[in-house]
């Protein structure tokens, strides 16, 4: 890990080396105390399995509360989350967001080789043709983290619907789109301000979850407005619309002001003074000028592309405004509220600082009504900085939240405090993919990320980063198959990594057994993949399955084991060499086949079961044909040299009524002499060390000279 918590000067992030309040974790269990024992130990991710014990009753107080200690339970198994987290998302739409994400970043990994592997591009030409494909991966990603929010489809609007129900963001999606603004999409750098209006319109909800903010304050307004009948009379009309224009949000405040009740129709013509007042502020508001490419649907302001057409545009409208702050109407103006309420509108549109301090609650807030109204035009990251300083000056928070801390390490330009920031408030999953996005446009932070490290072990802080989200996804069961996908990015620890991880999963498990395989035909880990089928193969020999084991086997060509297996069935079938016994394993000699290289022992368990099989054809002594064949396969066991010679009595014992077919013999002189040969060879049999003494009758071996003696006279006889 990078740096040591006893030396914070060494470490890459730097961190206090402050001792903080030991943190609490509430454990519901619901067991009666006081507990017996309580044991801890670690689950998947950041989970602790807390196990509760009761104490047992004692033995003079059972028989009295035995009906009490029946219902009483005896222990509880509890899960508690370490760290914050994103209490936002919960383990299934954490799933959810770590399996669609795999595609776009293999995908964007893929796209990265192959530009690489190009002839010699040059440097600016790689970074003006990545950043696109970066964008394209932020857009997939922004995808999965929530729907984009949508104008309204109803055919009827409802005018006292300020403020659109939809679903609220979460601070993750929050967070991306922010890195996205500043480090990737290259087409909106022009109109960075209007980029962070947008954004903040649409995620001001998530800073209203914990501090007072614009959202809040029209979410309430929304809902006092069914119930007023003088809108223009409450202050807190008033306040909402002028919190509005402060952030931006023009179409809002368009709305709110044609709630004023000068709009209705018995009032016009005793408020036709005010009535104008209010609909030159509305007309002001709604031709506000914005430097940018569009304006979204249903959104309003007049868009200017270029910095000439936007002066032009922003002196002549800031001209029309200080005439109608001049404007003589207002002393005609008898509501006082309207009066008050309309000029401080003016003053928010000329950019009084006094004013949007008051109209603001939050200093995100602040710092974006100084690009709308004071500085509308874009500005290096060093003046954001200051200028975020300045208003966290003027408007302290009292709650720093990790979304704030990435969007002050972005405008510090500081690539680590971002990566801490992100870390610590979202966890190693969106460390692991903005990434990307960091290095999108940045050379510095490229650099700073692909920079080998002696204290990371030789690695880089994209690999370091890349490996602890495997190892997260790893831990767990439900995740461990897309853990690869970003072993296989590590060019240095991720292979030996993910080697390992394919030898933890279970063999017994035939769905996990193939799930590895093909992560190492994806990743062309032939050797990985043949120890895996050979582990397979031994688990499931040894655990009684041995027609699995003995697949396994053969899929990973290991022909030393397969000879064992053989060598095994020599044994088994050689202890008792009776049709019953041959049954059991004839399904494994089957099963074995005889394609197994130098397995010479599987040739003759074939052969023999042929043999066998041609032997259960004679039934009696008219089936010549089949004795004959049977004859054939005995003579082929006797000659072959991977028949052992421990079977050769039993073969010639089991042919006796073969050797003494009546009529011509079934063997010739040449044949008969090599069984004579083989006999005499079993004469000595006690002195070869692979001897085996079969359950055979005690005179088997004179029945089988006999009979080989009688059909040697009559083979000479048929011959001469």
């Amino acid at each position: 890990m990078p740096g040591r918590a006893s030396d914070p000067g060494n470490s890459l992030v730097p961190f206090s080396p402050e001792v903080r309040d030991p943190v609490v974790y509430p454990i519901r269990h619901g067991i009666k105390t006081p507990l017996f024992r309580v044991f801890v130990s670690w689950s998947h991710g950041n989970l602790l399995n807390v196990a509760c014990l009761q104490a047992s009753p004692p033995e003079s107080n059972a028989a009295a509360g035995t009906a009490e200690s029946e219902v009483n339970i005896g222990g509880k198994v509890v899960e508690v989350r370490l760290g914050d987290g994103d209490g936002e998302i919960n383990e299934a739409q954490r799933r959810r967001i770590a399996y669609g994400s795999v595609p776009a970043f293999a995908m964007l990994q893929s796209r990265r080789n192959s530009l690489s592997m190009m002839s010699r591009m040059a440097s600016s030409s790689f970074r003006n043709e990545w950043w696109r494909h970066v964008l394209e991966y932020s857009n997939q990603i922004k995808d999965l983290l929530g729907t984009p929010r949508l104008p309204s489809s109803s055919v009827i609007e409802d005018p006292k619907m300020v403020l659109q129900q939809i679903e609220e963001p979460t601070s993750l999606k929050v967070a991306w789109e922010l890195m996205e603004i500043f480090y990737v999409d290259k087409q909106s750098s022009a109109w960075l301000p209007e980029r962070l209006v947008d954004w903040l319109a649409d995620y001001d909800c998530i800073l209203a979850k914990t501090e007072p903010a614009i959202y809040s304050k029209l979410v309430n307004l929304q809902k006092k407005i069914v119930n007023i009948q003088v809108i223009e009379d409450d202050p807190e009309y008033w306040d909402g619309i002028s919190s509005a224009l402060a952030v931006g949000w023009l179409d809002v405040v368009v709305k709110l002001l044609r709630l004023h009740g000068s709009y209705q129709l018995d009032q016009l013509g005793n408020r036709e003074t005010e009535n104008g007042l209010v609909e030159a502020v509305a007309v002001l508001v709604s031709t506000m000028p914005r430097m940018r490419a569009d304006v979204p649907t249903g959104k309003l302001g007049q868009c200017y592309k270029t910095k000439p057409d936007f002066v032009k545009a922003w002196e002549k409208w800031r001209g029309h405004i200080t005439k109608l702050e001049c404007s003589a109407f207002w002393v005609q103006c008898g509501h006082r509220q309207t009066r008050e309420g309309l000029r401080n509108l003016l003053q928010i549109m000329l950019g009084n600082i006094k004013n949007l301090t008051t109209s603001t609650c939050h200093w995100m807030e602040l710092y974006i009504s100084h690009f709308l109204f004071i500085r509308p035009f874009s500005m290096g990251l060093e003046g954001m900085y200051s200028l975020a300083q300045k208003c966290m000056q003027l408007k302290p928070s009292s709650n720093s939240s990790g979304l704030i801390g990435v969007f002050m390490g972005i405008l510090g330009g500081n690539t680590e405090v971002v990566l801490a920031e992100c870390s610590k408030a979202f966890g190693p999953w969106m460390v692991a993919h903005a990434m990307e996005l960091l290095m999108a446009t940045d050379d510095h932070a490229d650099i700073l990320l692909h920079e080998e490290r002696y204290n990371l072990g030789g690695i880089s802080m994209e690999e370091l980063y890349r490996l602890i989200y495997a190892q997260v996804l790893s831990s767990h069961p439900l995740t461990w198959q897309i853990a690869p996908t970003y072993l296989a990015s590590c060019s240095k620890q991720g292979l030996g990594l993910l080697e390992v991880l394919l030898y933890r999963q279970s063999a017994h498990n035939y769905r996990v057994t193939l799930k590895n395989l093909e992560i190492c035909r994806l990743y062309e880990l032939e050797n990985i993949s043949e120890c895996i089928m050979k582990i397979a193969g031994v688990y499931y020999w040894k655990h009684g399955r041995r027609g699995s084991g003995i697949h396994w086997l053969q899929q990973a060509h290991d022909e030393v084991r397969l000879n064992r297996i053989a060598q095994q069935l020599f044994d088994c079938i050689g202890k008792s060499i009776s049709d019953d016994s041959f049954k059991q394993w004839e399904g494994l000699v089957e099963l074995l086949g005889s394609e197994v290289g130098t397995a010479g022992g599987l040739e003759f368990l074939h052969k023999y079961r042929d043999f066998k099989r041609s032997l259960h054809l004679v039934h009696d002594k008219k089936a010549v044909d089949a004795a004959r064949q049977t004859v054939e396969s005995l003579v082929q066991l006797m000659r072959s040299p991977s028949t052992p010679r421990r079977f050769w009595l039993p073969l010639l014992h089991d042919s006796v009524h073969l050797l003494n077919w009546q009529g011509r013999p079934l063997l010739n002189v040449s044949e008969t002499t090599l069984l004579l040969s083989k006999l005499q060879e079993l004469s000595m049999a006690k002195l070869h060390p692979d001897f085996s003494d079969f359950d055979l009758p005690p005179q088997a071996l004179a029945t089988v000279r006999l009979a080989l003696a009688k059909n040697l006279r009559q083979a000479i006889l048929e011959e001469s």
